[in-house]
């Protein structure tokens, strides 16, 4: 099963898709801070949340029960694809229902073997897999440029490595992160 978590009214055709509202016509409605979701243990093959892990788990626990239940329905081998708002781009600043920056380092500390090697090293880093006993292996985390920093040709006027240092002075520099996760069981 693939499940398109927060549809909306961006359905995907051969997927089931899921939406706290019913004005959306999902195939399921399920508010995703209420676990557990109405799925069966390892049924996902594949799980899209394009612009909704930012809206959702405002409160820490929730949050980490919206991680562990993703966890629970995603079988071995699963993909997760994750598109949510810089937290320094005004898309995610000026929005009164984003509730929580996502980046690609709150992903990686859902990974096991990056939190084993934190403690090894005897790191302050949260160990967010071990405490929530999940698995997210990262493959991809693209940085998104505003357009601002696009030529005419679509592609950026800077190196990528050059747009993530000024997004970290600098507002609307990178627009969105698309981040792909891999679940290991």
């Amino acid at each position: 099963m693939r499940l398109n978590l927060g549809c909306g009214d961006a359905k995907l055709e051969g997927w089931v898709n899921v939406d706290r509202l019913p004005t959306f016509e999902p195939d399921v409605v399920h508010d995703l801070e209420q676990t557990p979701w109405p799925f069966e243990d390892d049924s996902c093959s594949e799980v899209l949340l394009n612009h909704v892990l930012e809206h959702i788990g405002q409160a820490t626990d929730i949050f980490l029960s919206i991680m562990r239940e993703l966890y629970r329905v995603s079988e071995a081998g699963a993909t997760v694809r994750i598109h949510v708002p810089h937290p320094r781009h005004d898309d995610f600043i000026n929005d009164p229902t984003h509730v929580r920056p996502i980046t690609p380092e709150t992903l990686a500390m859902f990974d096991l073997d990056t939190n084993k090697q934190w403690q090894e090293s005897d790191a302050a880093n949260t160990r967010l897999a071990m405490y929530t006993e999940t698995d997210f292996k990262m493959t991809d985390a693209r940085a998104i440029p505003d357009p601002r920093f696009l030529g005419e040709d679509g592609k950026p006027t800077v190196t990528i490595e050059e747009l993530l240092e000024t997004a970290k002075i600098e507002l609307n520099v990178i627009k969105e992160y698309h981040i792909t996760l891999v679940v290991r069981k």
